[in-house]
């Protein structure tokens, strides 16, 4: 099956790589063999993946309450007794004991928001008219969000964002209703500008006066882009240094070269030397001299751009899109509402992580600490990622009316 290929095919290369990342002029036998256990996570997941396979999407279903209740639970304890790791240091995002990390509680809480949010909408029988009609769905993505957010972690804070909007598009929301639902959040990120928030507080009334939403509505979300506008000055005060450092930098990362600005600095270096066929598999200079940080987890496309080039980048890429436009296909092809929501919130949670990581290694986008699936190392990662595979997988099956044609 074309899914299944490809997802294994993301996944051997990321082990291949992984590989490569320890392979360095500066011998470090904990990175050295993390392909190995990498490996053995693989094992792991795939078996995991297979008995997900014996259910049914019934099933399924039933367990979105349970994994929610129990993902949130987590993360309420590992903003208690969490730690930070690679380039998010400072962040409570691990789920520590005894001074070992065992895994990240976020992604499986993007796995249990998705199967709820899904389950939610699915059963919402009639048409959403107005915001207001929206508060179930924001409380259930508004909640996991808003633990996350206070670890902080903005890398997974946005993938929860694009879960709950890519969602509720494919639930027939309007997306005259979807803009105006984002609108405080881009008056905030606009206001550094006067004049960018100017012309689009302008749009912002346009489209309200166009849409014609209820009265109060209307009201209400002009009022909230006034004062995200009139707060935004204030909350940067309130951001910590290293904060303040990570946006600065994103628009120059030289203003901080020896410091927030020096990871980006040499993925770019290390992604522009590759050149058409890169520098060849574990010759990466960048990454044998330990210029290149966190090169097995976070900066992990770096290492496939120093040393395979734009040739390994694009089969990387094109990979991903292969496996993005599968699971779409899955979704549309769905035979319920249910299973064509999970379907397209997979997509939508793999498309945000693979935009943002590869993003940020180009300074497309912020440093935010967000794996790459399939490549980064680390087991929870790559456990939710192949639960997923199997959630579509049986998905797929059940569309097509062979609820035990596909096995792993």
């Amino acid at each position: 099956m074309p899914l299944l290929l490809t997802a294994l095919l993301l996944t051997a290369y990321g082990i291949a790589m992984i590989f490569s990342a320890g392979q360095t002029d500066v011998p470090d036998k904990s990175v050295e063999t993390l392909w190995q256990r990498q490996l053995a996570l693989f094992g792991v997941a795939a078996a995991a993946a297979w008995v997900v396979m014996r259910g049914t999407v019934r099933l399924i279903e039933w367990s979105a309450w349970p994994l929610y209740l129990l993902s949130c639970g987590l993360l309420v304890v590992v903003y208690f007794f969490g730690s930070g790791a690679g380039t998010a240091q400072s962040m409570k995002g691990w789920l520590t004991i005894a001074g070992r990390r065992i895994g990240q509680p976020s992604e499986l809480a993007k796995l249990a928001t998705i199967l709820m949010l899904a389950r939610t909408l699915a059963a919402q029988r009639e048409g959403i008219r107005s915001l207001i009609d929206l508060w179930k769905p924001l409380v259930i993505v508004g909640v996991p969000w808003v633990l996350v957010m206070l670890q902080p972690d903005l890398g997974t804070g946005l993938v929860f964002v694009g879960i709950c909007f890519a969602m509720l598009f494919w639930a027939g929301v309007p997306w005259p209703m979807l803009l105006l639902l984002a609108s405080p959040g881009i008056s905030l990120i606009l206001a550094f500008s006067t004049g960018l928030w100017g012309a689009w507080f302008l749009m912002l009334v346009a489209l309200v006066l166009w849409y014609r939403p209820y009265l109060v509505e209307g009201v209400v979300l002009v009022v909230a882009n006034v004062v995200m506008g009139v707060v935004a000055p204030l909350l940067w005060d309130r951001l910590k240094p290293y904060q303040q450092k990570r946006f600065q930098v994103f628009l120059d990362p030289t203003i901080d070269a020896q410091g927030s600005g020096y990871n980006v600095i040499q993925s770019q270096v290390a992604i522009g030397t590759g050149g058409l066929f890169g520098k060849g598999f574990t010759l990466g200079s960048q990454k044998r001299l330990g210029f290149l940080p966190e090169q097995q987890t976070d900066f992990i496309f770096s290492v496939v751009g120093e040393e395979l080039g734009f040739v390994g980048v694009t089969v990387a890429l094109a990979l991903f899109l292969a496996l993005l436009v599968r699971a779409t296909r899955v979704a549309s092809r769905a035979n319920d509402a249910f299973p064509s929501l999970v379907a397209f919130g997979l997509m939508s949670a793999w498309f945000v992580h693979v935009v943002v990581n590869v993003g940020m290694t180009v300074n497309l986008m912020p440093v935010t600490g967000i794996p790459l699936p399939f490549f980064s190392y680390g087991g929870s990662f790559l456990l939710v990622s192949w639960l997923a595979v199997a959630v579509l997988l049986r998905i797929s099956a059940e569309g097509r009316g062979q609820p035990d044609a596909i096995g792993l």
